[in-house]
């Protein structure tokens, strides 16, 4: 494996570079002052007091690229990446509102199949929302409400030194024509399957086995685990020769980067990344240790007897978001 140039796809990979914004819009958005507010920023949910829960309150929105190259895909994921957000927390999606702008009349009909097929698929409805029948451009956004028990919620910015790194990912899948960085492990899949595979996180949750977590989104499966140290205010090492994948991947590098249908990556104490694996080995999915979690602010890359630094959080950032700061 050249580290150097898997450092370098990683650091200037769209996925990456295009969060870089965010930190701009929380900074204009301060959540502090408000107490019904338990966790925002760098996590992949907002978290809202409600007595014994959390509501876990999210959005994500699509690229238009991805909706002027395949409109079906475009919808499928705006469900799937909602979804998962709420997954990732431990929680249990509840219910997602739509806004929906359209020009093209058969753009918006595959954009709807593509909803209406995840919405069978994760068996959670769309129970409202907003259209714009009348634009000069295409959109589908949706946001997502779930809910958590307060004891059981996994925050992404509380990864602990010493924590084991554990990658989990369903690496039964394929890329769609003209999506190279996206696996999808889900469509062709039994929605029972899928959906086992989502609720896995409130086993994980349940059974207190993750200090942190987060799911393998836009900035791939190694970019993710930045964000989570990111916010958690760590550092550590991954190595990449441990990191599951598929038996004929033949493009480690577009693997790494890939959106995954099905994938988190997790801080635990040592003693609990077996449990970990396994649970998910249950629903068809592999695992494995690849790397620690330290109490430095640099991400470093090992394979083989080699290293290198990607990410120096006391230089660079993610998305700039670290809820630690300030505590």
């Amino acid at each position: 494996m050249e580290l150097d140039a898997l450092v370098k796809a990683i650091r200037t990979f769209p996925g990456i570079t295009r969060k870089h914004t965010i930190q701009d819009v929380v900074k204009f958005l301060p959540t502090s002052s408000f107490v019904n507010v338990a966790a925002s920023e760098g996590e992949d949910a907002a978290a809202l007091e409600f007595g014994d829960n959390y509501i876990l309150f999210a959005a994500d929105g699509i690229m238009e690229s991805l909706l002027k190259t395949n409109p079906y895909y475009a919808g499928y994921f705006a469900v799937l990446v909602n979804v998962n957000d709420i997954a990732a927390m431990g929680g249990k999606p509840l219910a997602m509102v739509d806004i929906i702008s359209v020009k093209n009349d058969r753009i918006c009909s595959q954009m709807l199949k593509g909803m209406e097929r995840a919405v069978r698929k994760f068996n959670v409805p769309i129970v409202g929302g907003h259209t714009h029948p009348d634009c000069e451009y295409h959109a589908i956004d949706i946001s997502i409400v779930g809910t958590v028990p307060k004891d059981q919620i996994i925050l992404s910015s509380t990864a602990r030194p010493g924590d084991d790194i554990v990658f989990v990912m369903d690496t039964d899948g394929f890329y769609p024509p003209e999506l190279p960085y996206a696996f999808d492990t889900t469509t062709d899949k039994e929605d029972e399957l899928v959906q086992k595979q989502m609720d896995m996180m409130c086993t994980i949750a349940a059974e207190k086995l993750a200090h942190a977590a987060k799911d393998m989104s836009n900035p791939g499966s190694i970019g993710t685990m930045g964000m989570l140290l990111e916010s958690s205010g760590k550092g550590g090492y991954i190595d990449v020769d441990k990191i599951p994948r598929p038996k004929d991947v033949k493009d480690f590098t577009q693997w790494i980067l890939a959106y995954q249908g099905c994938g988190f990556v997790f801080s635990c104490d040592p003693k609990n990344s077996q449990r970990i694996i396994d649970l998910f080995k249950t629903v068809k999915c592999d695992g494995a240790v690849v790397g620690k979690v330290d109490d430095s602010t640099i991400l470093r890359l090992r394979s083989g007897d080699k290293e290198s630094v990607l990410f120096d959080f006391s230089k660079d950032i993610i998305t700039g978001c670290n809820p630690n700061k300030n505590k």
